[in-house]
């Protein structure tokens, strides 16, 4: 008797390629997505925690106000000045690669010109019997110290001798600038004093009183200063 014959397996159903394509997608999406996670959570974490990093901490004591004092000029006019500083120092027996430095500094500031009212004497005023005509003798224009801006001021270039790199890489402050900032406000202090800054705030001040006086009702003003007659 011939044995009996089952009928062939039907294959299993497979699983459609677009399927497959989406479910490979998704599986790539949220492997990138772990991964971008883990980057910024690393790059956070080395923020929060550099080992590497600085704090600033401003201990600094409160301001205290030394002293006052009442100003009676008037600021009649300011000029802007820059200057460049051409240092060099040096060794009488040694050649600049071993001893010297030569160094490049520009000094920007400005000065202000200001005529001092306090200096004025009780007959510096005088007004005609009419009240029509008003007096005033003046002091010449004054110029401040100049007063150099640290954001405009900087070394421009520098060279260095041997000796000289090593003693500033030692010193626990090296390169002190003070002397090119005393030179630079000194240069500066000369160039105003020669300029027509001083001249430019007399006539400043004498279009201001003018107008002051006028609208206070005067019809002449007359300006006259200590040197004159």
């Amino acid at each position: 008797m011939d044995r009996q014959t089952r009928p062939p397996r039907a294959p299993a159903p497979t699983e459609p390629a677009t399927r497959r394509s989406r479910r490979g997608w998704r599986w790539l999406a949220g492997f990138l997505f772990v991964v971008l996670l883990l980057v910024v959570g690393a790059r956070l974490t080395w923020f929060w925690l550099n080992p590497l990093g600085e704090q600033t901490i401003d201990r600094s004591g409160p301001v205290l106000l030394q002293s006052m004092q009442n100003l009676s000029r008037f600021e009649a006019a300011t000029g802007n000045f820059q200057v460049v500083v051409d240092l060099e120092k040096d060794a009488n027996f040694l050649p600049d690669a071993i001893k010297g430095t030569r160094t490049l500094f520009v000094g920007a500031g400005n000065v202000d010109a200001y005529v001092d009212f306090s200096t004025l004497p009780k007959d510096a005023i005088t007004v005609s019997p009419d009240r029509k005509t008003v007096t005033v003798r003046l002091p010449h224009a004054q110029l401040e110290k100049p007063n150099l801006d640290n954001k405009r001021s900087y070394v421009f270039a520098q060279q260095r001798g041997l000796f000289d790199r090593v003693s500033d890489f030692l010193s626990s402050s090296p390169q002190n600038q003070q002397e090119l900032y005393l030179l630079a406000e000194k240069k500066i202090a000369d160039a105003a004093v020669g300029s027509d800054l001083r001249n430019r705030a007399d006539q400043n001040t004498k279009v201001m009183l003018e107008g002051m006086l006028k609208s206070l009702g005067f019809t002449t003003v007359v300006i006259k200063y200590a040197d004159e007659p």
